[in-house]
């Protein structure tokens, strides 16, 4: 039922808002170029990798050696927009219509991060990967890792149909108030238990 009811509220989202997505389309081949989409490997339910797909809001800027630049420098200006609205996440709809996402449900995260979970942290992966969620409603990236996951685990514990209605409506006025966009000091997602800071 649950997924059902996704897959038919995802599609029905993105065909109401295909005018919107070819704008920002459109805007983003202008302003930046292609390619217009991100894609990244994410980890989702029983911790089986999946691509997630974006609109891409950072530029390949790297050093003199070849690296990447921190991401809140290769942050373009329309996707520093974007970001701020949660538009740049429009296309993850696709992925809860094929299945590898629900509307809610904790955020996907890089594949990089599974093996610095505590094993009650992975207990966060027994559920679909979501657009929105239980930490996105009470801060986002503004909270700190260990709370953050906390919430995840709760509520794969508590989740149900009336928890998850709660959770959406709450998200439009997270969304349209801008809350927790960045972390401390940054306006993107800090790093995760980085491997020099494991213990």
């Amino acid at each position: 039922m649950r997924r059902l009811v996704d897959a038919l509220v995802a599609t029905g989202v993105l065909i109401a808002g295909l005018p919107l997505l070819v704008t920002i389309s459109l805007l983003l081949w202008i302003r930046q170029g292609r390619p217009i989409l991100f894609f990244q490997e994410r980890i989702g339910k029983d911790e089986e990798p999946f691509q997630l797909v974006k609109f891409r809001t950072m530029s390949d800027g790297t050093t003199r050696d070849g690296a990447l630049l921190p991401d809140d420098v290769r942050l373009t200006p329309i996707g520093r927009v974007l970001r701020r609205l949660s538009l740049d996440e429009l296309p993850e709809l696709w992925n809860v219509i094929t299945g590898t996402m629900a509307i809610v449900g904790p955020r996907p995260l890089p594949t990089r991060y599974l093996t610095r979970y505590t094993s009650l942290e992975r207990r966060r992966h027994q559920v679909r990967p979501g657009l929105t969620g239980w930490a996105q409603i009470h801060g986002r990236n503004e909270v700190n890792w260990d709370d953050r996951l906390a919430m995840d685990v709760w509520y794969v514990d508590h989740r149900s149909l009336a928890l998850d209605a709660k959770i959406v409506v709450k998200t439009i006025s997270t969304v349209l108030r801008g809350v927790g966009i960045g972390g401390p000091g940054t306006d993107t997602m800090p790093e995760f238990r980085p491997p020099t800071q494991q213990s």
